[in-house]
């Protein structure tokens, strides 16, 4: 997979994420690991910074459900309005963390 193929890969996992659902940085990195031969988190921060404005880039938290710095209110009056649950500044990944496995498997 070519570098401009995994930004398209990335992209179009974000937008399989429904609506009120999210994913980490990690957990999109690892779903597409087997796939690209590649798996960095950070990697997938960098495409949602400079690529990710056309996506539902507010359902990608990281590993503890921080929202993308500096986009921290925006994000959170969106999570809020889709019903994702939060507790002060942070998404309840538990609740709220969705897998493209889940599309199989009827979740």
């Amino acid at each position: 997979m070519t570098p401009e193929e995994y930004v398209e890969a990335v992209l179009e996992l974000v937008e399989r994420i429904p609506e009120g659902r999210v994913m980490s940085y990690g957990a999109i990195a690892d779903a597409l690991a087997e796939r690209s031969g590649r798996n960095s988190p950070r990697q997938i921060g960098g495409i949602m910074s400079r690529h990710g404005g056309a996506v539902p880039w507010h359902r990608v938290v990281n590993s503890t459900g921080r929202m993308p710095p500096g986009h921290e209110r925006e994000a959170r009056a969106r999570l809020l309005a889709e019903g994702v649950p939060l507790r002060g500044d942070r998404v309840v990944i538990d609740k709220a963390g969705w897998s493209p496995d889940a599309d199989r498997t009827g979740e």
